[in-house]
């Protein structure tokens, strides 16, 4: 049976922390920012906030600060601090600070799907990018999904690990387009110099 797209974005799969929280660290994320899901790249600005991930592809190169996942809002239209996994992009006061959740821990491993390309073994331990992709409103997951492979190993900002194939037959598991795989950070804050 031929894999689907059934893309939401970067689950972690592993890394250094223990649940429920893992290896969380809070960042402030700029107001009025575009949304960002459960699952996105994040990447950093010239001002020290958080704003969801410039799509890599295959071409381009960008450093990421992290994996988004939740934020902590206080919101303008329910009158209360909000509890959420994905920043609608709006709904606080201009004076009002929205905390946001990523994971940046350099050792911390992602599962994600690839896009309409096909995959080989050959892939493992190759750089690879990523695109954003439609986030689901409904339940704040992201579309984020892997892309082709890099054309340089240093400075595209994941790193295929392997390709999941278990248990076979699952979406995501056979050989050929939309393949889910084990990903590595590569270029990440945390593990290369700090730049915007």
């Amino acid at each position: 049976m031929a894999n689907t797209a059934a893309y939401n974005g970067f689950q972690q799969y592993s890394g250094t922390g223990s649940a429920p929280t893992y290896e969380q660290v809070a960042v402030q994320i700029a107001y009025n920012a575009s949304a960002i899901y459960y699952g996105d790249p994040v990447n950093p600005d010239a001002n020290g906030y958080v704003v969801v991930g410039v799509t890599t592809g295959a071409s381009a190169n960008t450093q990421i600060a992290g994996v988004f996942v939740g934020c902590q809002y206080l919101s303008v239209s329910q009158k209360r601090t909000v509890w959420s996994n994905y920043w609608p992009g709006s709904d606080v006061a201009s004076t009002n600070v929205v905390t946001g959740y990523i994971i940046n821990d350099p050792n911390a491993k992602f599962v994600a799907q690839f896009g309409n390309v096909s995959v080989s073994q050959s892939y493992v331990n190759s750089a690879v990018g990523f695109n954003i992709g439609t986030g689901n409103t409904s339940n704040g997951i992201s579309g984020a999904f892997l892309a082709t492979l890099g054309t340089t190993d240093t400075t595209f900002p994941f790193k295929v690990v392997s390709l999941i194939t278990d248990p076979p037959g699952v979406n995501g598991t056979e050989s050929g387009a939309y393949q889910k795989a084990v990903v590595a950070f590569n270029f990440v804050q945390t593990k290369a110099l700090p730049g915007v």
